[in-house]
This record gives C-alpha cells, structure tokens and sequence, in this order.
C-alpha cells in the first residue's frame, strides 16, 4: 500500500513542477508557488496525474481513472494514469494535451496546447511515443507510435512526428523533418516558432530556381521562345452569344 515514501516522492515531484511552471512561463514571473499551485491547469493536471500513478502502480483498481477523468473535465488535460512522466514537466495552456498510456516523458519537457502523445492501430504493448529530457513540443503537434525523440530535440507547432527524431534536432512540417537553424542545435524550452525553417517552401523555391535556369538555357540554344508583347491581331477575340442558353431557363 501507499507509504510515507511514496508520499514524499509525489510531494517532491509537485514541487518540481511548480518550479518548472516559475522557469519557464513568463506569466508566473513573481507569482507565488501558492498561486501557481491554485490556478495553473497544466500544474493541476500533473498533479493529478502523480497521485493517480501512484495508485496506479500499487494496482489500486478504479480511482486513477476516476481521478484521470475528473482532471480532464476540469483541465482538458487528458494523462492516462499509466504513463510515465520525469520530473520538471512544464504544460503551458495545455487545453487538449493527450498522453497515452505507454508514452513517458523524461525530465525538464515542455508542452504546449494541443499537444497529442498517441497510439497508432490496435496495437498492444509499447504504442505511444517516449520524450527524452529536455525536449520542447509545440502547439497542435502530434506524435504518434512507440517513436523516440532525443534529448533536446525541438518540435515545431502543428508538426505531425511518426519516426524517431534525433537527439539536439528541430523537427517540422507534416510527416515532419529533422531541420536545424544555422547550425545551431536548439535546446530547452525555446519558443520561437516564428523563425523555424520550411524544407517544403525550400524545395519549392529551389525547383523554381532551377526552372528558370533552364528556360534560360533553352532560349540560349535558340529555340522558340514565346513573345509575352503580343499583337491585337495575334488575339482572337471573344464575341457575345445570343439565343437560349443551352442549359435551359
């Protein structure tokens, strides 16, 4: 059954989360862990989610998914009891958070609103995604499967993450990609969205390079070349067509 130690454990990861909540939200600058405690959903749900595991792990039937569905009502958080979550975990908003039941999150993990940890298929066993520490997820985004993304790696906003992502990478698009910003390798709770780069407007950009180069090429060799200046006379002129209308009315 539930002792003094498991107790203290709760209490000491409560504490962390708070703290993680202090560090990293600009709008808990100079609250008091009171309030943060009173009035952060995202500190509500974990917890919650501590207690419930807790239970959960000494095969106490029934109350951690009590405990689970009354927090989700209240936060719109969703954390199935079962998973697994390290200390100084940071729910920013967190209004339609999911994290299944096999997911596990490591130490010191940012989420942002709308964030899905979820299964693929009917599968059993392993099925949700493991967040090593120090990893940064953005709004709306989706990992789906037992997919492992690395320490430090950072996921763009709405980015749908179906394979393994590399430790110290950032992660975009939708499937998502690993991309890094000159050079660098981002790290922690970084939120600027706004300057991630997009491999597909790349591509993009650089097949229209491409193909202007080529006409060029092609209007070197000679060859016909369409005169954009052309005549009224060129211009077959479209002229009114009285009578019904062929489709009736």
């Amino acid at each position: 059954m539930l002792g003094l130690r498991t107790i203290a454990r709760v209490a000491g990861e409560i504490r962390k989360d708070v703290a993680a909540a202090h560090d990293r939200d600009p709008a808990a600058r100079g609250v008091s862990s009171l309030e943060v405690l009173a009035a952060w959903p995202g500190v509500h749900a974990l917890l919650a989610h501590r207690v419930a595991h807790a239970l959960h792990d000494h095969d106490i039937p029934v109350l951690p998914r009590s405990i689970a569905y009354a927090t989700r009502a209240v936060t719109g958080i969703e954390i199935h009891p079962a998973a697994r979550i390290g200390d100084g975990l940071f729910i920013d908003h967190g209004m339609g958070v999911v994290i299944g039941e096999t997911a596990a999150i490591g130490r010191n993990v940012t989420l942002y609103q709308g964030v899905t940890l979820g299964g693929t298929g009917f599968a059993t066993g392993k099925r949700h995604p493991t967040v090593e520490d120090n990893v940064t997820v953005g709004s709306g985004a989706k990992l789906l499967g037992p997919i492992v993304v690395g320490h430090g790696a950072k996921i763009g906003a709405n980015t749908v993450v179906i394979k393994d992502v590399p430790a110290n990478s950032t992660v975009v698009g939708n499937p998502g990609h690993p991309v890094r910003i000159d050079g660098r390798r981002p790290e922690g709770p970084d939120a600027d969205w706004i300057h991630l780069p997009d491999p597909v407007a790349d591509a993009l950009r650089a097949l229209t390079t491409r193909l202007a180069a080529l006409e060029s090429a092609v209007g070197e060799m000679g060859g016909p070349q369409a005169d954009p200046a052309r005549t009224a006379d060129d211009v077959r002129r479209l002229r009114a067509v009285r009578g019904p209308s062929p489709a009736g009315g």
